[in-house]
């Protein structure tokens, strides 16, 4: 398993970072990584704990492990220099908040966060085609989730993802140790979704081409 979208308590999850890391490496997760929510109020403060504790235990750990950040429910016109500060703060992967429809997330985060270069755009709902497209043009990854709720527009990403060709990942959003899965279930929730076969391999190469890349920045 390979996860690209939890917290730790430095935001809303309910463990401190090294023991987040230290469960999903006893059920055999090969990567994590941790991404706070962040807004203006706390970005300065959950990042550069979250890069201390990985640093500290990284030389101990069998699983690579990966400082990021969430930015969460900011007007979208703050979005672009948020990304930017959060990558300078030592974020290596930078997801937004996406328009689930399960939280009244302003409307134009999605396209904000393609424009702003975010990594990852998290459960986004009921997203536009054009913005489907802007993100393939980006190269910026849409996530199919397993977060109960955000969960149940996976079908709609899906498939508009691959009629036109966009690239997925697959995550948690997990808050607590028991939403945490095996690569076994993330495969049967990407089934659920309508994926299959070879589809469902690359997914999994494009978290791990993202970790490649997200390694390389300073």
């Amino acid at each position: 398993m390979i996860d690209l979208h939890t917290h730790s308590l430095f935001s809303d999850g309910e463990l401190i970072p090294s023991e987040l890391i230290r469960r999903a490496e006893e059920i055999g997760y090969k990567a994590i990584a941790i991404t706070d929510h962040v807004d203006s109020s706390n970005i300065d403060i959950a990042i550069p704990r979250v890069v201390k504790a990985i640093k500290a235990i990284q030389k101990f750990i069998s699983i690579t492990a990966i400082p990021g950040a969430e930015i969460t429910h900011v007007p979208p016109a703050l979005i672009p220099d948020l990304v930017k500060e959060a990558r300078q703060l030592g974020a290596k992967i930078v997801v937004v908040h996406g328009e689930t429809i399960v939280e009244p997330v302003a409307p134009g985060t999605n396209r904000a966060a393609i424009e702003a270069g975010a990594d990852i755009l998290a459960h986004p709902g009921i997203i536009a085609p054009e913005d489907i497209l802007f993100a393939k043009e980006k190269g910026i990854l849409l996530e199919i989730t397993s977060r109960k709720g955000h969960s149940l527009s996976n079908g709609h990403v899906a498939k508009e993802a691959m009629r036109f060709n966009v690239p997925l990942c697959i995550n948690t959003d997990t808050h607590s140790p028991s939403d945490l899965i095996t690569k076994d279930t993330a495969v049967k929730i990407l089934r659920a979704a309508g994926i299959d076969g070879n589809d469902i391999d690359s997914i999994f190469e494009n978290s791990k081409t993202l970790i490649e890349k997200a390694l390389r920045r300073d």
